[in-house]
């Protein structure tokens, strides 16, 4: 486009573009026009010829030639009311119509000749100069493959971590080995826990007692190290670490030989409370009843990754549902707090996965207004995947007795790191409640809940939860890689919930040093037993 301005102002031409022979002509007047408005009016209409010319073009390299106009491809553009009309092109229409189509269950394996890779996919389509139906046909075929594929793989994906998870890794059975032997051959590793001395402090209640129930040594001594580390003072912390016959020995010799002084360590298994030795106990019934029923409903990981019609989300749910911790003596415990310490007032409940960066103390400064339970909701936080639990997350609303008696959007907590009101929690039915719910589900073929001890225990616990700050309890770090190294270190207690537990070797490698910090790896047994930093 070319613009020509007389020496004197007074005419002014305009040139569309090489090729056009049609041109503008204009007479200014001396006296009448302003020249600033002639120049403004002058540049506002070379742009617009401009824009004109572009949108021919366009239109021309469509090849769509008959339908308008310069200025009605113009108004064609621009809408169905402003200068033309609209005409829609028909090419997204024909792709919807293929890729809605249904999908037949051998659709992609009857095809042998469907592009493996984009860059195939391009290939053929340049070559082949195919229409718009082929090449909706061609892609849906390629997305099919992929899908198809990508299934697979994420199915395996869970398969895989559902076996690492469940396993015990061979140093940790070294490290029970070698302890159970030292307990056995040194008498410095059968020491009472606590010394004859300290035994009123287990049930006096100006102390901070603390709860841990675990058969896994190393998992028990990172928190019991990473609690008595972080405290301003130790000398005022009892911890009582609840474990399982088989594992005793090894817990007890663990803590003989490496002591945590000033702080109080008392190492008990469940066979020694006299509370669990009268008559029958329900935890035992659930436990005996839960593996009876999961074992006819599930059918094993096999029939679970054998089933094509699910997504991989639901398979991985169902996997995670045959851990052997959901049936775990240890997951089902803290129900009975009351019963097993039944001096005590209030305590602090940890789970073995988690680790503590900060002084707990100021948990007992808390006021609980009555209630039993303090915790940290999980549907409330930056965090848009961990932090959006509400009861319709682990409930099943879709049954009858589960839709008449609960709120689907009713925000979810999380057990990991909970204070215990013990005095508030005798005055409740909450422990009947759970195995009464526990046996509904029994009934019901799971059909309420279908994993963990967290399900029951929000039913348990409905109307006696405290809200505490999420500072004391970050979640997530065992099932996903989102939150940073920086802003775990922020929190009072991290969490590993999920499979990637730190002491596997499927843990996430930027966030296991946050547990592995709290092991002496120069230790004999900890060297004789292969484990190490990362």
């Amino acid at each position: 486009m070319q613009l020509h301005i007389s020496p004197s102002w007074r005419h002014v031409t305009v040139l569309p573009g090489k090729g056009v022979r049609e041109f503008i002509k204009v007479k200014v007047g001396s006296r009448r026009v302003s020249y600033r408005m002639l120049f403004y009016s002058l540049l506002f209409f070379t742009f617009l010829l401009r824009f004109v010319f572009v949108l021919s073009t366009i239109d021309s390299i469509d090849g769509d030639h008959s339908k308008c106009s310069s200025i009605g491809c113009l108004g064609k553009r621009l809408g169905p009311r402003i200068l033309g009309r609209r005409i829609e092109s028909k090419v997204p229409e024909v792709m919807y119509q293929i890729l809605d189509d249904p999908v037949s269950k051998d659709e992609v394996q009857a095809k042998t000749d469907v592009p493996q890779t984009l860059q195939e996919f391009m290939s053929e389509m340049k070559q082949s100069r195919l229409d718009a139906k082929t090449f909706a046909l061609k892609l849906r075929e390629m997305i099919l493959l992929l899908e198809k594929r990508t299934r697979t793989a994420k199915i395996q994906e869970y398969l895989y971590r559902h076996v690492a998870s469940s396993s015990i890794p061979k140093q940790l059975h070294c490290l029970a080995l070698k302890l159970a032997n030292e307990h056995s051959n040194n008498a410095k590793a059968r020491l009472q826990l606590p010394s004859a001395e300290l035994v009123p402090a287990l049930v006096d209640n100006s102390y901070f007692h603390f709860v841990l129930a675990s058969d896994n040594v190393l998992a028990a001594s990172v928190v019991a190290t990473s609690l008595v580390k972080n405290a301003l003072r130790p000398e005022k912390l009892v911890l009582h670490i609840i474990t399982d016959r088989k594992t005793y020995s090894p817990m007890q010799a663990w803590f003989s030989l490496h002591p945590l002084d000033p702080a109080i360590i008392e190492v008990k298994a469940l066979h020694q409370f006299d509370w669990l030795s009268k008559g029958k106990i329900p935890v035992l019934e659930a436990m005996d009843k839960d593996q009876r029923v999961r074992s006819q409903f599930r059918g094993g990981s096999s029939a679970i990754v054998a089933n094509n019609t699910e997504k991989p989300q639901v398979v991985a749910a169902k996997l995670q549902a045959l851990s052997p911790k959901y049936n775990s003596l240890m997951n089902h415990i803290r129900i009975h707090l009351p019963e097993l310490f039944p001096s005590l007032n209030k305590v602090v409940f940890l789970d073995d996965d988690i680790v503590i960066q900060t002084d707990l103390s100021p948990l007992w400064d808390i006021d609980m207004n009555g209630k039993v339970n303090g915790a940290v909701e999980t549907c409330k936080g930056e965090d848009s995947f961990v932090m959006s639990k509400r009861f319709k997350s682990y409930l099943n609303f879709s049954h009858p007795l589960i839709v008449q008696n609960f709120d689907p959007n009713e925000c979810a907590w999380a057990y990991g790191m909970n204070i215990f009101d013990l005095e508030a929690w005798r005055k409740t039915n909450i422990s009947l409640t759970y195995y009464h719910w526990l046996e509904e589900n029994f009934k019901s073929d799971l059909s309420l809940w279908q994993l963990g001890t967290l399900p029951p225990g929000l039913i348990a616990f409905y109307g006696h939860v405290h809200v505490i700050d999420p500072f004391w309890h970050m979640l997530g770090l065992g099932y996903q890689d989102n939150t940073t190294l920086s802003d775990a270190e922020t929190a009072g207690v991290i969490h590993f919930n999920g499979r990637a537990k730190p002491w596997l070797d499927i843990a996430f490698p930027q966030l296991r040093p946050l547990w592995a910090k709290y092991i002496d790896f120069s230790d004999k047994f900890i060297r004789g037993c292969h484990i190490r930093a990362s």
